[in-house]
């Protein structure tokens, strides 16, 4: 790891995850210690043995496919990751942190102490085909649909979050996450602005905030083709580009991203109740746009807000160079754009990120 002008070499344990981050090892096919055939459940193996045209008994399935129980070179069969968590009895008795949980606070703020302002906290155990239909099923009676008069004089009605963007920011969730951190489950969090997914693992591979849209790659790819077969998962690489899609449909912004340590933070914005009020015109609601400084003015926040959606980690030096203009135009327009509450900073100076407001 490069670390300032110098090259630090990596533990052990961190060049293992950086392994399973770019793809190079898989920890879904490593065996469970202690886990045995008695840990599975045959009548989900049939289910699954089935969706894939498998004539043979469940247990010769789990024998020859993809790895799900093989013997080792002392003659014992061993149980693969992968098996325990899409067929096991109850998975968390080797995993019990690969659950997801769901927390509900009322305001915009995670407050704790005497403060506490959780209102619903609900945890999802079992298979990960349990979890995400369950999460998907919970997550739907939280949220709230509001009807305002469109255009042409209709009343038109809207969610505060698009019924694709939940299911598949669940399913991604519980698809990408890292398994082999076991500190610590999935959480999602609903703020009175926003849903925040919170995942053990960076983003895996290639896939950086900028590409994501049009990027694929899968750190448990056999647990994304066991979602698929579900029809959980649509298309290989289509998932996260639709969910920015559903966004901008419903005047919302994309999704941001930022990683804490080991954990992969993705804030969804909630639709806003006035689908038709962009992030431009909310910067300047309050301003009489009128002569061609102010304009200008305007098309050079367009364009920061712009470049944050696409790279929530770009400095301040690289949007001057991109946009064309000095770095004192960027840090006027971005202290208007703050104060108008369009964007915040998250973090340090170094090490932080933007994150566009809705």
């Amino acid at each position: 790891m490069r670390v300032g002008d110098k090259s630090r070499k990596l533990p052990f344990d961190e060049r293992v995850q950086l392994m399973y981050d770019k793809g190079e090892r898989y920890y879904e096919d490593t065996a469970v210690y202690g886990a045995t055939i008695d840990d599975i459940d045959m009548d989900a193996v049939a289910d699954y043995a089935k969706l894939a045209g498998y004539g043979k008994s469940p247990l010769q399935y789990l024998r020859e496919n993809n790895g799900f129980v093989k013997t080792n070179k002392n003659g014992e069969e061993e149980v693969s990751t992968a098996c325990i968590l899409f067929f096991g009895k109850y998975p968390q008795k080797f995993f019990p942190r690969a659950r997801t949980r769901f927390i509900r606070y009322e305001g915009v703020d995670e407050k704790v102490g005497a403060e506490m302002n959780v209102i619903k906290d609900v945890t999802f155990e079992g298979t990960i085909l349990n979890q995400v239909k369950k999460t998907i099923e919970f997550i739907e009676t939280q949220v709230r649909e509001h009807t305002f008069l469109g255009q042409h004089a209709q009343f038109v009605t809207k969610r505060d979050y698009p019924e694709f963007v939940i299911q598949e920011m669940t399913v991604n969730a519980c698809c990408h996450r890292a398994y082999n951190i076991k500190g610590t489950e999935i959480q999602i969090k609903m703020f009175d602005d926003r849903l925040v997914f919170e995942s053990p693992g960076k983003l895996p591979g290639q896939v950086k905030p900028n590409n994501i849209r049009h990027t694929h790659f899968s750190r448990n790819p056999k647990i994304a083709a066991f979602l698929k077969a579900y029809h959980f998962v649509k298309e290989f690489g289509e998932g996260f580009d639709r969910i920015c899609r559903e966004q901008e449909a419903n005047g919302a912004n994309v999704p941001s991203f930022r990683t804490d340590e080991f954990i992969l933070k993705i804030t969804v914005p909630k639709v806003s109740e006035n689908v038709n009020v962009n992030v431009t015109e909310k910067v300047n609601a309050t301003e009489n746009v009128t002569d061609a400084s102010q304009k200008t003015s305007q098309k050079t926040s367009q364009k920061i807000i712009d470049l944050i959606k696409e790279d929530p980690y770009i400095t301040t030096s690289k949007m001057a160079e991109i946009i064309g203009v000095d770095r004192r135009n960027i840090a006027r327009n971005i202290k208007k754009l703050k104060e108008q509450g369009a964007v915040r900073r998250v973090g340090p100076d170094k090490g932080g990120f933007w994150e566009i407001i809705v």
